[in-house]
């Protein structure tokens, strides 16, 4: 059915863990690898790549019984890597009762699945696995003369077989094991039957002396730290994920009460943002700060170097509209474009500032002198704002491989530069002619005072 779609070259799978795994996988558990035709070959060349998602996940909807996570070998792994789980965002329950856990895990992907946003939202498979189960009945026991022991026998030759011998040939040694076929193992009116001994020499059938039953055991058990651990997991599309987590959260305090000796903690690529958002908290400032030090050595005045960083403000605006305007939402790739972008409208208003002092110094008034220097320097502004733009367009455009993170990068310089220009060029004269520190020209000797 993958295979086709137009779109799709051919399909391969991967399904449990292989014999020289390097991530171990529970037999439950198949990877699907679609690899896509270049795009000159789709018959919509232009098709977005979320549409094609999206039609992907409607034909996949057809088989039920099945959980699916749509995502990309790199992010996958990069997903194992950070938190232990392949989707965007994951919850993870722990504590001590694992059916409290895992009905706690369903309440919360039920609040996830009701999340706009939040998709591919599966809870980890921990039960399912066909296991017989065999309880002794003590009072028949009693009643029969038979011990736990006797029935402990029993079950284990039977099973998992016992020892009754040895094979010499030559210096060599065999045991001998002696068990029921495969066949007669996996059918549970035959085990019923086993005979058990009882004093006197007699047997009776293991049934009337024990419970046997299929029920379903524990498939997989995980732990973290020691812990027992429950995941639940899914994928954002749509939203950015710091809002979406947000607005779970809340939703997750209100809707779901947590048995005792549980607690949850998100991993994922939130883990990432979370991560990354700490480290710009001290970079940002820390870069600001360090432009205001350039500036002050450069100009020898707090208030002038002020000026001069009021370029950042107004371009940070156009950055954030540009997002607006595109309908990206905020990311680390925007939030370092935000910092290449303080940079080039630091350069522009400390060109045009220099310039302005230079003919306040040569004796022009500083109103003249201002729209002067505006003027001399509109060419050199503008030139350096194109420059960076335009390199920044095929960016902003681009639908290649690497694009997510290139877009809101390249959106955020070339909506900031366009702000900054205007700010360089009509309102930093202004600012300059009015509050900035006027030194008088070289030689000149200030007026005397009358008293």
């Amino acid at each position: 059915m993958m295979a086709k779609q137009p779109e799709v070259r051919f399909v391969f799978s991967e399904t449990g863990t292989a014999e020289l795994a390097s991530d171990p996988m529970p037999p439950n558990a198949t990877d699907m690898f679609v690899i896509l035709k270049d795009r000159s070959q789709w018959p919509d060349p232009a098709l977005p790549k979320a549409e094609l998602i999206e039609r992907l996940e409607g034909q996949l909807a057809r088989f039920p019984g099945n959980a699916y996570e749509i995502t990309q070998p790199i992010q996958m792994r990069f997903n194992e890597l950070i938190a232990g789980v392949r989707g965007d965002v994951a919850v993870k329950v722990f504590g001590d009762d694992f059916n409290a856990m895992t009905a706690t895990a369903e309440k919360i992907a039920g609040v996830l699945r009701r999340t706009p946003g939040a998709v591919d939202v599966k809870v980890e498979q921990t039960t399912g696995l066909p296991m017989l189960d065999i309880r002794v009945n003590r009072d028949a026991m009693a009643r029969l003369g038979v011990s736990a022991q006797d029935v402990q026998d029993v079950v284990t030759a039977t099973l998992g077989g016992r020892q009754a011998g040895m094979i010499f040939e030559g210096d060599r040694r065999f045991p001998v094991v002696i068990r029921l076929s495969d066949s007669q193992r996996a059918d549970l009116v035959a085990l019923q039957q086993v005979q058990v001994p009882v004093p006197g020499g007699q047997f009776v059938p293991l049934a009337s002396v024990a419970d046997l039953r299929i029920v379903d055991g524990p498939n997989q058990i995980s732990r973290e730290n020691g812990k027992r651990r429950v995941v639940v997991q899914a994928n954002v599309r749509g939203r950015d994920v710091a809002t979406l987590v947000q607005e779970a959260q809340a939703s997750i305090a209100q809707q779901v009460r947590l048995p005792a000796g549980s607690y949850l903690e998100w991993g994922g690529q939130f883990e990432n943002l979370a991560s990354a958002r700490d480290r710009l908290q001290l970079v940002i400032p820390a870069c600001f700060a360090l432009i205001l030090l350039l500036l002050y050595g450069a100009l020898g005045s707090v208030r002038d170097a002020a000026i001069v960083f009021t370029g950042v403000p107004l371009a940070l605006v156009g950055g954030v509209l540009a997002l607006f305007l595109r309908g990206m939402d905020f990311s680390i790739s925007a939030a370092v474009g935000f910092i290449a972008l303080s940079g080039i409208a630091v350069l522009n208003g400390l060109v045009m500032l220099s310039s302005i002092q230079d003919l306040m110094r040569s004796g022009m008034e500083p109103a003249l002198a201002a729209r002067t220097g505006a003027l001399q320097r509109l060419r050199p502004v503008v030139m350096t704002a194109l420059v960076a733009s335009l390199g920044f367009v095929p960016m902003a455009i681009g639908s290649g491989a690497g694009a997510e993170v290139q877009k809101p990068l390249a959106t955020v310089v070339i909506g900031g530069l366009i702000s900054a220009t205007l700010l360089t060029l009509f309102v930093l004269p202004t600012l300059y002619a009015r509050f900035g520190v006027h030194r008088a020209k070289a030689g000149d000797a200030p007026e005397p005072v009358q008293a």
